[in-house]
């Protein structure tokens, strides 16, 4: 979502500029604020009160992309935005520990690189957090549904995620856990149930790929060339422009 809306650096380079590349196009009046929110899982959004815990602070690991004022921040529920855009990938692979004291969750991105001292009080201080089934992460997304309408009338879009997953070739499904791509079209059926009872509307990220060709516009399971961005930022823009985003003159 970041890379289609915002920008797609690889190497220093900027292989995609995000949705104003479209818009200059098509509406070039207008210009998109993209604010990018970095949060890690459903449950620990709704969790959020904005108040990282004093023990987190005091310790401050080094939590990369995944500060703890953006694990904890509530800003999406508070923001004055003409839309929200919002996606169900974290839910599909991200993984959380939980403190075993406290409760809270938290994301331990490469803690594997962290100093010996915040490894060894990652594994006292916390358990891992299951994974979240889809039950529970569709039931997430509508309370954030929920929270987000009782305050603004402004549009909500969730992108779901391509089920085509590189080297996945199993043809019988006796006997395995959930792969990778039965996950996926779970959740994205999960999300259809969801829009159909909410009206959010879906980014249909697994149909655009599957039109253009996963091989060409796909770089891992879940990752995107700056084509692939391109093609989900002109979906995206085209669905806002349904919704009445460009009906009016920019501000």
């Amino acid at each position: 979502m970041r890379d289609s809306l915002h920008a797609q650096r690889f190497g220093g380079a900027v292989t995609w500029n995000g949705i104003n590349e479209v818009v200059r196009r098509r509406w070039p009046e207008w210009r998109v604020a993209v604010r990018h929110e970095t949060w890690t899982r459903s449950d620990a959004l709704l969790a959020a009160d904005g108040a990282p815990p004093g023990e987190l602070l005091r310790r401050a690991p080094p939590l990369g992309a995944y500060p703890p004022a953006s694990q904890f921040s509530t800003a999406v529920f508070e923001a004055d935005a003409d839309a929200f855009v919002l996606s169900i990938q974290p839910d599909l692979l991200t993984g959380l520990v939980r403190h075993r004291g406290d409760g809270w969750l938290l994301y331990p991105e490469s803690w594997r690189t962290w100093p010996e001292a915040d490894r060894a009080w990652l594994r006292a201080a916390f358990e891992p957090a299951p994974a979240l089934s889809v039950e529970a992460s569709i039931a997430n997304f509508a309370a954030i549904v929920a929270r987000l309408r009782a305050r603004t009338a402004a549009p909500i879009l969730i992108f779901n995620v391509s089920a085509a997953v590189p080297g996945d070739d199993v043809h019988a499904y006796e006997g395995l856990d959930e792969t990778l791509a039965t996950r996926i079209r779970r959740f994205n059926l999960a999300l259809t149930e969801l829009s159909a009872a909410t009206g959010v509307s879906v980014i249909d990220v697994d149909r655009i790929v599957a039109r253009a060709g996963a091989g060409r516009v796909k770089l891992d399971a879940l990752h995107l060339n700056a084509e692939g961005c391109a093609l989900v930022a002109e979906e995206t823009a085209r669905v806002l422009d349904e919704l009445g985003c460009f009906a009016e003159g920019p501000a």
